[in-house]
């Protein structure tokens, strides 16, 4: 089996008490390929969390899961959209109905769901 697809981790922190940070680590442990990004410095389990305010040009995103709530979602929607992920899970707090069209109507699956449950699961 390969490796799985690519997940951009919005709202990383280095904070062990964050659900961001517990979802890096459970994607570390099951050596699956994430990127983690927000607007605070730091590493999560070796890698750099890179800038969110920089809008850093990624590619080959398939999953991005969101740790921000929907006050600060506003002005990273269009960059995250231009992303091109095939799909986005919303997290419990994240909820937004605004992105969730903007998603939907670029072909994004939307995924209001709890990505450490998902993990946990064998349901990611």
């Amino acid at each position: 089996m390969g490796k799985a697809k690519k997940t951009l981790i919005v709202g990383a922190t280095p904070n062990p008490s964050r659900y961001a940070f517990v979802a890096a680590g459970m994607f570390d442990d099951r050596e699956m390929d994430f990127i983690p990004i927000g607007i605070k410095k730091g590493e999560l389990f070796g890698k750099e969390i890179l800038d969110l305010r920089q809008k850093p040009a990624l590619e080959d995103i398939d999953t991005i899961t969101l740790y921000i709530g929907p006050d600060h979602q506003e002005e990273w929607i269009d960059y995250l959209l231009s992303l091109n992920p095939k799909r986005i899970i919303f997290n419990p707090g994240t909820e937004n109905p605004e992105f969730f069209q903007a998603a939907k109507k670029q072909g994004v699956e939307v995924t209001p769901a709890c990505t450490l449950v998902m993990l946990s699961t064998g349901q990611y």
